[in-house]
């Protein structure tokens, strides 16, 4: 259990085209970073106290930190075991499921094609996908894309239908984004759209659509041009079709049908049930990097970042949480919000966040808590953001 200070970490290769190194300036902190010695103190380090808590008092197998500071520099952390079964070590700043981060990152490519005039962000869905929504309360003629991108559009969340109850048997099964929509299709409504907001992750798919449709390529294709090379993210990609594995060093993630069933190895699976709402694979540092970079208008245009950041509430998210277009903002306690998303997955969670004067912190656990730790995490997060 224990801190690491960083800069630009080697790491093993990524098998295919994801091996080619992009950029990495600005996507890491800024400057040499003194041995991890210089930061040695009497005074215990808060964020390895709360991932030791995490792991100790939670149950949980792991929890892996990184942390951008007011002073510029970068640490990581790690507690627990990387692999209930070997017992192996957490690997340092190792490769996680992103999870929902990946909503960020499909927005941001919904608002780079808006900036570039080829969608337009109050145009109703069915300009783009005619005939793709309709269902009980359903008419892709009165949703709009801004509203897929806020949780507005009141369409039932695809995670609700009855092929996802269990995700025990359905680890390595193949869907189609048509598969994901229908389950979603089947159901009612959640609310006119317009009129509230209900977190539903048939939106981003219904977003991944769109951009397919706009540009002619694959999402992730779309993605990892637009967004992962542009700002270098060396340890992040978009799985493609089949493949199932994590590409570098991660701790194994675990997957609890319920809590008390033995915990099921999710490491490997097909994250098609996610796709353009949740399939990345990333960093704890790489995700700082991204958001970081998101802030400081390095993706968007001024215009559509300030759409991006204009936020309705969501505090079924919790405590004075609210929603942009792919983006939440959360009060601190030191004052100032965190901007980040966050995201879980069978065997993962992941929460994060960056302010606007340059701190960044994001903890990933390697099996989704229970309410205890959930809360926890988030008091770990505000910890690390306002030390």
């Amino acid at each position: 259990m224990n801190e690491h200070t960083q800069h630009s970490p080697a790491r093993r290769n990524r098998r295919g085209r994801h091996a080619v190194a992009a950029v990495a300036a600005g996507v890491v902190a800024a400057g040499v970073l003194a041995p991890a010695a210089a930061f040695a103190s009497a005074k215990p380090d808060s964020v390895q106290q709360s991932l030791n808590a995490l792991v100790k008092d939670d149950g949980l197998p792991a929890a892996l930190a990184s942390v951008r500071g007011r002073d510029g520099r970068t640490r990581t952390y790690t507690a627990g075991v990387g692999d209930l079964a070997t017992g192996a070590k957490v690997p340092v700043d190792g490769q996680i499921r992103a999870g929902s981060n990946t909503k960020t990152f499909t927005a941001v490519v919904v608002l780079q094609l808006v900036a570039e005039g080829k969608i337009g962000l109050d145009a109703p869905v069915e300009t783009y996908l005619p005939g793709l929504l309709r269902g009980d309360g359903i008419d892709g003629r009165n949703i709009t894309v801004r509203q897929l991108l806020q949780h507005t559009s009141g369409l039932p969340d695809y995670m609700e239908a009855p092929a996802l109850a269990d995700f025990t048997p359905i680890q390595y099964r193949y869907f189609e984004p048509r598969d994901l929509l229908d389950g979603a299709l089947a159901q009612k409504a959640s609310f006119p759209a317009g009129t509230s907001w209900e977190y539903s992750n048939t939106n981003y798919v219904v977003a991944g659509l769109l951009v397919q449709k706009v540009t002619g390529r694959p999402v992730g294709e779309e993605i990892t041009k637009r967004v992962i090379d542009r700002i270098g993210l060396r340890h992040t990609y978009f799985p493609t079709p089949g493949d199932t594995t994590i590409h570098e060093a991660h701790p194994h993630g675990y997957f609890r049908s319920s809590p008390d069933a033995a915990p099921v190895d999710y490491t490997d699976m097909d994250s098609s049930m996610a796709w353009a709402t949740g399939a990345i694979v990333s960093t704890n540092t790489d995700l700082n990097a991204f958001f970081t970079a998101l802030l400081g208008g390095r993706l968007l245009p001024p215009a559509q970042l300030a759409e991006m950041r204009t936020t309705v509430p969501a505090e079924l998210l919790g405590p004075g949480i609210r929603y942009g277009l792919g983006l939440q903002s959360r009060p601190l306690s030191c004052g100032g919000l965190a901007w980040g998303h966050g995201g879980t997955s069978p065997g993962y969670r992941t929460r994060g966040g960056v302010t606007d004067d340059g701190r960044a912190a994001t903890i990933t656990v390697t099996t989704v808590p229970g309410e205890a730790g959930a809360q926890h995490m988030a008091a770990a997060l505000d910890a690390a953001l306002c030390r």
